[in-house]
């Protein structure tokens, strides 16, 4: 590739994931702008021109997605041409790829050939980088969704490709720590002694349990609340009660946090039971390393533990400046696309023990 600067995208249908790298390859900042697509796709020339302002125009694009499953698109091939088309619209200076899976990147002009590739690869990306760093099992836990990918040899060992597919063998979960309605983790909760059911209402989302448990990441959440309003303890344990048809009260905290913790793990129960599903296939060892990905990859953290397996994060064995390196796991799709983007070959670009580069400063400004 020329050189000059190049942007990785990861484009969701509620974030815009970025990763900005310089012409040698080293990855520089990290950053991610709320992008709800089923609002329109005003939205993501929104956040496109939000990167723009941060870092400049770039020379190159390398972009991956899922955001083609809003439902503002007919299907998903239209959401694929869509997308693309306003990110050309928004960039137009920029030399613009997409990532085809298996087919690695392509340009734009032959996206008509590779529409249902392109779509929801972003997993593939993250996988080929991930493998570079030994067989295991990628678990990339993300606000909505969670994939669960077999490392071997140095490549993905996946029984699907589609959405539907992935759905159907197990490696791809529909839960995350942000996003997900706490009424999709469970029907009915232990409660006041006894076992009370949910509502089916989204007066709350598994960012008000794991908020009350202390584990979510400083800015994982950029989305409004359920409800509207801010995002304090008290106010997710405020929408967490109403799932049981309850108050605020003064003890109200505790019985929130205690209901917080069951729920949390209940969705570790549901990632732990695909996992289950993708190892009874006999193509791996009983108990892999796990690999953790995603802003909420501290559940793949205590998979882990509980499970008397080896942990190492996504970034663990990528050259990248110690300031960068926890939203590096976090942003995985948006960084792999762009390193492939160098090469298309992991393994020439990274090394399995790699002393950190010492990136320019890191701002969040």
């Amino acid at each position: 590739m020329d050189g000059g600067a190049l942007i990785g995208l990861d484009i969701g249908g509620a974030h815009l994931k970025a990763a900005l790298f310089d012409e040698t390859g080293t990855l520089r900042d990290l950053d991610q702008w709320p992008c709800p697509l089923w609002l329109g796709l005003d939205r993501l020339e929104q956040a496109a021109a939000a990167v723009v302002a941060r870092w400049g125009k770039p020379c190159h694009v390398a972009a991956t997605m899922t955001g083609e499953l809003a439902d503002l698109f007919d299907d998903r091939a239209d959401g694929v041409r869509r997308i693309v088309a306003t990110m050309r619209s928004a960039l137009p200076t920029a030399a613009l790829s997409v990532f085809a899976g298996p087919r690695g990147l392509v340009p734009v002009d032959g996206l008509p050939d590779c529409a249902e590739a392109v779509a929801s690869a972003n997993w593939y990306a993250t996988a080929l980088v991930a493998a570079a760093g030994g067989d295991g099992i990628l678990l990339d836990v993300g606000s909505t969704t969670t994939d669960i990918v077999p490392l071997v040899g140095g490549g993905p060992l996946h029984a699907g490709y589609s959405d539907a597919e992935r759905l159907d063998s197990g490696e791809l979960v529909y839960t995350g720590v942000v996003r997900t309605p706490v009424m999709a983790v469970a029907h009915t909760v232990p409660y006041g002694g006894g076992r009370r059911a949910l509502m089916a209402e989204l007066f709350a989302t598994m960012a008000d349990v794991h908020r009350l448990n202390g584990t979510l990441p400083e800015d994982a959440d950029q989305h409004p609340t359920a409800d509207g309003r801010d995002q304090s303890v008290a106010a997710s344990a405020r929408r967490l009660l109403r799932m049981v048809g309850d108050d605020l009260e003064p003890a109200g905290l505790l019985k929130a946090r205690r209901l917080a913790g069951h729920l949390a793990e209940r969705q570790l129960r549901q990632i732990e039971d695909a996992l289950d599903q993708v190892l009874s296939r006999g193509s791996m060892a009983d108990t892999p390393p796990l690999v953790g990905a995603g802003v909420g990859r501290f559940l793949a953290r205590r998979l882990a533990e509980r499970r008397g397996a080896a942990y190492c994060d996504f970034e663990a064995h990528l050259p990248v400046a110690p300031a960068l390196r926890e939203r590096t796991g976090w942003f995985a799709p948006a960084v792999s696309v762009g390193w492939l983007a160098f090469d298309g070959a992991p393994h020439k670009h990274l090394c399995p023990v790699a002393a950190p580069v010492e990136a320019a400063s890191y701002s969040r400004d």
